[in-house]
């Protein structure tokens, strides 16, 4: 069997929402058959770099995507010295559309867009320039994408267009996410104890890179009006990005360093969900489909998140609360704590079970994408 190499394209492979499904696929993937490799933006280690290593693929640095005539040397370089490639899959949202068209030049078959936002809010404020960026990008997708993924309506929409139905290539991609790292049994006495929180206290968690998107601002201010109802609850906010410092700073000034706690980029978030977190706290901005929704879901948490986020992303209903993101801070801290002191109505095994039952999982979603792969190079 002649193995197919793809090419993803990603700005680096650190703990974020595209980089850990693309490593749920990585995982999953049948290697007798497809060879991925990692084209990445940085020169840093990232995360999963290691990983990704062992698993014989490569990670291939292309730098300066903001000097467009640079990046499109560094490409051609790097494509001449590691391909040929039997597919592209872009995962860098507009851009993709000036990578795709690099790929096409080189005479890449496959090339696949992928689209991972819901940016239409934000684009709808763009000023000229910026539009005039959008629309080129958006032009470069349409002409030299061969195959076009989304992972919700959303972020389809944002992407391609509110008719993106009407255009055959342009078809939705659920996340699926592995689901055996939450079938264990919680041991919460043990691990909260590592954070200093005590086990009978309200825990609220929240997992995001620390970034305009992500709204951390916002959360902090509904943590204040928590902690001012409820002095003993504590917040646990996992991730890392160049707000951080920012957020520590606001949460020390408060003089809440103690119960809003920062553990940085974690690889242990699914131990983390169960054992330490009751309540799972997401006032994004916008998202596209957020994976840690889902997570958060098959641990079986209560999650309380913002109206902006798409409703595929609702799988066990009784978990879920919705509230808009025009509601005051401590309108927020009410919910959560109306929400906290309900009797838990489903166990975190069947929560768990709806999550494996669902599009969401990943051994349909790696079937998916490797049919995708398969069909499109057929058909070539």
């Amino acid at each position: 069997m002649i193995v197919k190499k793809i090419l993803h394209v990603v700005g680096c492979m650190d703990r974020g929402g595209i980089e850990t499904w693309l490593m749920h696929i990585l995982r999953n993937s049948d290697r007798q058959r497809f060879q991925m490799d990692f084209l990445v933006e940085t020169t840093k280690q990232s995360a999963y770099d290691d990983e990704i290593l062992a698993f014989g693929s490569k990670i291939i640095p292309c730098l300066h995507p903001s000097k467009p005539l640079l990046y499109a040397s560094n490409f051609k370089q790097l494509y001449r010295q590691y391909g040929p490639y039997d597919i592209v899959h872009s995962h860098i949202h507009n851009y993709s559309g000036y990578v795709l068209r690099l790929a096409e030049q080189v005479g890449v078959p496959i090339r696949i867009a992928h689209s991972h936002n819901d940016t239409s809010a934000i684009d709808a404020k763009a000023g000229l320039i910026r539009r005039l960026y959008l629309g080129l990008t958006k032009y470069s997708i349409k002409k030299y994408a061969t195959a076009g993924l989304a992972c919700s309506s959303a972020a389809a929409a944002a992407l391609y267009g509110s008719d993106w139905k009407k255009d055959s290539r342009w078809q939705l991609l659920y996340y699926g996410i592995d689901l055996c790292v939450f079938n264990f049994e919680s041991t919460p006495t043990t691990i909260r104890s590592q954070f200093g929180i005590p086990t009978d206290t309200l825990v609220i968690g929240h997992v995001g890179r620390f970034d305009p998107q992500k709204n951390h601002d916002f959360l902090i201010d509904i943590a204040v009006e928590v902690i001012k109802r409820q002095p003993k609850a504590y917040f646990l906010l996992i991730g890392d990005g160049f707000l951080r410092s920012t957020m520590e700073k606001k949460v020390q000034q408060l003089g809440l360093s103690q119960q809003i706690i920062f553990a940085g980029l974690r690889s242990d978030v699914p131990r983390l969900m169960k054992n330490v977190m009751d309540v799972f706290l997401l006032p994004s901005l916008h998202e596209g489909l957020p994976l840690v929704l889902l997570e958060a879901q098959a641990a079986g948490l209560t999650c309380i998140f913002s109206d902006t986020i798409t409703e595929e992303a609702n799988i066990v209903k009784i978990l879920m609360q919705k509230v808009s993101l025009s509601q005051s801070a401590d309108w927020w801290a009410e919910i959560i704590l109306s929400t906290s002191h309900a009797k838990a109505q489903i166990t975190s095994k069947e929560s768990l079970d709806l999550v494996k039952q669902s599009p969401f999982n990943i051994y349909t979603s790696v079937q998916k994408l490797q049919n995708l792969y398969t069909k499109s190079l057929s058909n070539h």
